[in-house]
């Protein structure tokens, strides 16, 4: 029987949640607090131990996952009493109510339940009807505007009367009509069933009566994540007996792009007078350095309730900040510490998390992964070449490639949507056969089709059109211009954008690194063309499907971290646009989403933290400089550690002045100001390619030589009068210096005797360039860069 030794179990706090069953109560549940096991526990208390009905309590949850993990949990403390319970998602919940009273409301017990292609196939209807342009309007835009509206419970007049502007106009057109196309199919789309739900309630007393007599006690697990529909719910179905139990941690809200609102949490006092809050603070996942630096970030923003997070696990070790030079050295430096751990200190792969701002980010990680033969899972998503994006891509570069390709034909011949239809496909497949050519070359002959009417047959000959050009153009063009001219000319991008959906804006990211994949293929590829692009896009997609993924590294957008933990986790690309994104520019509210984001993101780990930025970044194919981001100005010194090893040839990214300065302050201060250091970096590498620039030799110069200002800090040059002379160059020297090879900042290069490295500066100021590279196994060296042994790694 369980009694008060199971409540004996929990600590304090998790024991007063368990324990406090009665009026409203509120309860902040830290990362890594036990939530789960106190909330099960409770409900275990409340059947066992107060005699409370199970068929009286509500347990609400957002995911399925998380409903049949706390079902199971339960049903092992009180048996099968557990199956009385209501408990399931808000969708669940909510079609239960609907198919049991839907009728009062006109919605027959059999509806079906419509996911977004259904959603999305009726409101291309009801575009088409209204004579909307479909171009300028896309209907996956008009649907999220639709499902926001439905978030704040508008229905087609409600938002009519509230929305302004031209698009909000075409929106609440459509919205009409898709509601009346809804009920014609006897369907509901998921926001119906939250919308319908609250409608049943409000509009029937007596069914709200029936419900609220038998769900007596209400909880609801992840508060910090509802939307106003959701809210309204809870409301009614506990306004009787005031008995509702919530739980989550506003830190931790990461959802207000589909609508979540943090703002219902930090409300709920003032919502529910005489509230009783219980703060869950105690972590049993992380370290308390771990914790100290995700309290420093998290503490920054204004709007939240006070909490911070302890532990007995220990202080732990400091957390690292990791500069590289670009996202290639970046991602060979993850992989690096992962198969160096593994091999040396006796972790396993499955220890290991990867987590980044985007989903195109996952590129770099993967190619490193599989050069070090590290087994890996591109978790809650596709690996970058298996995503329909990239697919899609890849089969107009194929039809491109070769014109016989039907397979890829079919797949991109209405992507984006071009009015070519299954109907004229199948008539173009007819024609193909009857005419005895390619499905491409039937494309051509659309325009004597009889069957077809007038906009097919415009359709089919523009997009035959586009592809020729584009398969008699490419001959002349580099790889990377051919994507470019893929993604320009086929609309493919533009129809992305301008959806005005979150997941597309990323789908456009991923488009970029594409063309970031091209660029590279070009610069290490002997003899790059098309056809070898395409090979190697085709090999890369097919490695490692025959992994064990059980023990592999994971690889995951931190949004499809939550609710996940990892003994060690990497948080890559903390730069300003990357992470914060650059959408929360200039927006407080969105920008403070983002550093719950990092919380979140640094309360994954139980061991230890790797975070890394780069100081350049190939972005759609051009290199871009880029500023750490501010929250790792936030961590506190002593916690954190910066590592530049002149030892290791994976640590060092400060050289020279910028190495004793980390030294010096380590030393003095015992803690780096990681901000101040890449500051003077960035500033020194400016004024050093500022000097670069300039011209090396005069039009004209006297034959003793010329009088030049000499340069100060920061490239600044002294008053006219303070002057030096500089001797000239021979012409020997000079032409000697103009046949040195071309080495920039991250070159990757091949010595004869120190093998593989990467240049990480490069010096101008003498008559002979010198360059420092990092070297895999000898570490850091410093030659000239016309050594006869030293060669461009191709």
């Amino acid at each position: 029987m369980i009694g008060l030794s199971l409540l004996d179990d929990l600590n304090d706090r998790q024991r007063e949640a368990a324990e406090t069953i009665d009026g409203p109560v509120l309860i902040f549940a830290g990362a890594g607090s036990g939530k789960t096991r106190a909330l099960t526990y409770r409900i275990a208390h409340m059947v066992r131990e107060k005699g409370i009905a199970p068929e009286h309590i509500l347990a609400v949850t957002f995911t399925n996952k998380a409903a049949n993990e706390m079902k199971e949990r339960i049903t092992r403390l009180i048996g099968d009493d557990a199956r009385r319970l209501w408990a399931g998602t808000f969708h669940s919940i909510c079609s239960r109510l609907l198919r049991r009273y839907g009728e009062e409301i006109g919605i027959a017990p059999n509806f079906v339940i419509y996911d977004e292609a259904d959603q999305t196939a009726l409101i291309k209807q009801a575009v088409s009807i209204a004579d909307i342009d479909s171009q300028a309007y896309t209907p996956t835009r008009i649907r999220w505007a639709i499902s926001s509206g439905k978030n704040e419970l508008l229905d087609p007049q409600d938002y009519a009367r509230a929305r302004k502007g031209p698009f909000d106009e075409i929106v609440a057109r459509v919205y009409s009509r898709y509601q009346q196309a809804l009920r014609e199919n006897n369907a509901l789309d998921f926001d119906d069933l939250l919308v319908k739900a609250v409608e049943l309630l409000r509009s029937r007393p007596k069914v709200l009566a029936a419900l609220q007599e038998r769900l007596r006690y209400v909880l609801v697990d992840e508060y910090q994540d509802i939307n106003y529909a959701q809210y309204e719910l809870v409301k009614l179905l506990s306004a009787r007996e005031r008995n509702i139990c919530v739980v989550g941690d506003d830190d931790q809200s990461i959802y207000g792009w589909r609508g979540a609102n943090v703002g219902l949490i930090l409300s709920f006092q003032a919502d529910n007078p005489n509230t009783r809050v219980i703060k869950l603070e105690q972590n049993y996942r992380s370290t308390q350095k771990i914790l100290d630096c995700a309290h420093a970030v998290i503490r920054v923003n204004e709007d939240r309730a006070e909490k911070r997070l302890w532990t007995e696990n220990g202080a732990g070790d400091n957390l690292v900040v990791y500069e590289a030079v670009n996202e290639e050295e970046e991602a060979a430096y993850v992989a690096g510490v992962v198969a160096r751990q593994v091999r040396n200190s006796g972790t396993r792969y499955a220890d290991y998390a990867v987590l980044y701002r985007a989903n195109a980010m996952s590129r770099n990680l993967e190619s490193a992964m599989r050069e070090k033969g590290i087994p890996y899972e591109v978790v809650g998503g596709m690996s970058f070449y298996d995503r329909g994006e990239i697919k899609d891509l890849a089969a107009y570069l194929k039809l491109i490639y070769n014109l016989d390709d039907s397979i890829s034909l079919r797949r991109i011949i209405n992507k984006p949507a071009r009015n070519i239809g299954e109907g004229t496909v199948s008539r173009l497949t007819q024609l193909a056969h009857s005419e005895g050519v390619t499905l491409f070359e039937a494309c051509r002959l659309a325009g004597e089709e009889s069957d077809l009417r007038k906009a097919q047959k415009e359709a089919v000959l523009h997009f035959y059109s586009m592809i020729r050009r584009l398969h008699e153009d490419a001959a002349a063009m580099s790889v990377s211009g051919i994507v470019k001219a893929v993604l320009e000319r086929s609309g493919y991008t533009d129809a992305l954008q301008a959806s005005g959906k979150a997941d597309d804006a990323d789908r456009v990211d991923t488009l970029g690194e594409l063309v970031t994949d091209a660029v590279k293929y070009e610069q290490s590829a002997d003899e790059p063309s098309l056809g070898g692009f395409l090979e190697r896009l085709a090999l890369l997609s097919d490695l490692d499907k025959a992994e064990d993924l059980g023990s592999s590294v994971s690889l995951m957008t931190v949004h499809a971290s939550k609710g996940l933990e990892f003994p060690i986790v990497f948080i890559v690309g903390m730069e300003e646009g990357i992470f914060p994104h650059e959408r929360s520019m200039g927006d407080q509210f969105e920008l403070a989403e983002e550093r719950r984001l990092f919380y979140v993101a640094l309360t994954r780990a139980q061991r230890m933290v790797y975070m890394s930025h780069a100081r350049g970044r190939t972005i759609y194919g051009s290199p871009h400089g880029m500023i750490p981001s501010r929250f790792l100005k936030d961590l506190p010194p002593e916690s954190i550690d910066c590592k530049f090893d002149a030892d290791s040839p994976l640590m060092p990214r400060m050289f020279g002045d910028e190495e004793a300065a980390v030294r010096e302050r380590t030393v003095l201060a015992g803690g780096i100001d990681i901000t101040d250091v890449l500051r003077r970096a960035r500033e020194n590498s400016a004024a050093a390619a500022a000097q670069r620039q300039e011209p090396q030799t005069p039009p004209a110069q006297p034959s003793g030589g010329e009088t030049v200002p000499e340069p100060t800090e920061a490239g600044k040059r002294k008053p006219a009068g303070a002057t030096r002379k500089k001797a000239a160059r021979s012409p020997a020297k000079q032409k000697k210096a103009a046949s040195v090879q071309p080495l920039g900042t991250g070159t990757k290069v091949v010595h004869e005797d120190f093998g593989e490295g990467i240049v990480v500066s490069v010096d101008e100021k003498g008559d002979e360039p010198a360059v420092t590279v990092a070297f895999v196994a000898k570490g850091i060296k410093k030659i000239l860069a016309n050594h006869p042994k030293l060669k461009v790694r191709r």
